[in-house]
C-alpha cells in the first residue's frame, strides 16, 4: 500500500471513485451529475495537493488538501477523502487522514477543518472524532440527503500544531 501525490494522469482512475460517491449524493455537497471535467477541477486542480492511495498499482482512494480561507485564516486547511466502495472497511480513510495531517504540518498549516460533513454520514463523523477532531458547529438541515431529506451538516476542527 502506498500514498503518493496524484498526477494529472491519475484522474482517469480517480474519476470512477469520485463519480460513484458524488452520484449517490449522500455524503458530499457536489452536484450529483458533475461532469468528469468539473470533478477534475474540484478534486485535482483547485486543491493545493491531491494524493492517491494505491495498492498493486490500483487507486483505491484519494484525498485533497487545500487552504480553507485566505488571509488571516490561511493557517487552516481543508481536506476531502474518498474511498472506492470496493475498498471500504479496510482503514484507508484512517490512513489517509493521518497522512493528510502530516502533510498539512509539512506545508505550514496549524489546523484542519471539515466544513460540511453530513450528520447522516455517521461512519465518517465517528472516525473524525476518533482521530481527534471536535464538532464545533452544527448547521441545521443544511444537507439535503437523497433518502433522509434535510439533515444537519457538521463543522469539525482539529488544531494540529501541538500534535
Amino acid at each position: 500500500m502506498n500514498i503518493r501525490e496524484a498526477t494529472k494522469e491519475d484522474w482517469d482512475l480517480i474519476w470512477p471513485i469520485f463519480h460513484e460517491i458524488a452520484k449517490a449524493g449522500d455524503t458530499y455537497a457536489y452536484e450529483m451529475d458533475a461532469t468528469k471535467a468539473q470533478a477534475e477541477k474540484i478534486w485535482l486542480e483547485i486543491p493545493r495537493k491531491t494524493f492517491v492511495f494505491e495498492e498493486n498499482k490500483k487507486i483505491l482512494g484519494s484525498y485533497y488538501l487545500k487552504t480553507n480561507q485566505a488571509g488571516p485564516g490561511k493557517h487552516v486547511c481543508n481536506c476531502g477523502y474518498m474511498v472506492s466502495s470496493s475498498a471500504r472497511g479496510r482503514g484507508l480513510a484512517t490512513t489517509m487522514c493521518r497522512h493528510s495531517q502530516n502533510i498539512a504540518l509539512d506545508l505550514g498549516y496549524k489546523a484542519m477543518q471539515f466544513n460540511f460533513v453530513a450528520s447522516s454520514n455517521e461512519g465518517a463523523v465517528r472516525l473524525w472524532c476518533k482521530l481527534g477532531f471536535n464538532i464545533v458547529g452544527r448547521l441545521p438541515k443544511a444537507f439535503n440527503h437523497p433518502i433522509q431529506g434535510y439533515v444537519d451538516a457538521l463543522v469539525l476542527f482539529k488544531w494540529l500544531a501541538d500534535c
